[in-house]
């Protein structure tokens, strides 16, 4: 197998497509919000990129084993922009396959006309939050003052150390094809899979784009979720020591 080996699938044509990378990341947020989309939406697989950069395993579904890849799928909304979403269960192991792999996405969206590239990621807080707030990252000014009105926040050296990973190289690499490209990153504790934020930072992309996507089923999981989270927060709770009878006298 080649380093980089992609195999066509389809080749529908697509209207003034858009990318949207959903790789794993903090949270899951992005990959929530890609896989998402390609459950609501009518979707087309339409090409599997192999390396020898992702990890060395097979995925079982239902017996049937798939090689570790990366899957690119025609979405065509019945209203908005259609869209190119890349999505995956690995990112590459090492800073070579990164920058090749990222390469090669690039690749496959100028073949089907892309345009424009939306990164979704998470940005961790440190802590359990009630609100999301979606920080943005982009390459040109007109794409941020996009943003910006769409309710995305940018803030100085936010996120601390920048952005890694097929997300910050696809601002990194699309800047230098003079393809406009953005990093939309949903606040998340960073401790668990978090579906809200993943659906707080689909409703920015959505309003920019223009698509209608039903969030039922993301809501059950931001549910679920919550309820692991009062869980856990009740056994530290149980866990904790009291203060002891001697201890007393030094409070207040």
């Amino acid at each position: 197998m080649d380093e980089f080996d992609i195999e066509t699938v389809a080749d529908p044509d697509l209207d003034d497509p858009v990318l949207v990378e959903g790789l794993p990341g903090v949270g899951h947020v992005g990959k929530l919000a890609a896989e998402h989309l390609l459950e609501e939406l009518e979707s087309e697989l339409v090409r599997r990129v192999y390396s020898t950069h992702f990890p060395p395993q097979v995925s079982i579904d239902e017996g049937q084993a798939q090689l570790a890849c990366a899957e690119f799928h025609a979405v065509t909304p019945a209203d908005g922009q259609d869209l190119l979403v890349l999505s995956g269960d690995h990112q590459a192991q090492d800073n070579q396959g990164h920058y090749g792999l990222t390469d090669t996405f690039l690749d496959i969206a100028d073949d089907f006309g892309v345009q424009r590239v939306f990164a979704l990621g998470g940005v961790p807080t440190g802590e359990l939050i009630e609100e999301y707030d979606v920080l943005g990252a982009t390459t040109t000014e007109e794409f941020r003052e996009t943003l910006e009105d769409a309710g995305v926040a940018f803030r100085e050296d936010e996120p601390a150390g920048g952005i890694v990973g097929v997300s910050g190289l696809l601002l990194g690499l699309s800047k230098r094809r003079d393809v406009p490209a953005c990093c939309l990153m949903g606040e998340t504790s960073g401790y668990l899979v978090d579906p809200k934020s993943a659906q707080a930072v689909l409703e920015i992309l959505q309003d920019v784009i223009g698509f209608e996507v039903d969030y039922s089923s993301l809501e059950d999981r931001a549910d679920e979720m919550e309820e692991v989270v009062r869980k856990i927060q009740e056994m530290e709770q149980q866990n904790s020591p009291s203060p002891a009878d001697e201890d007393l006298r030094y409070i207040g």
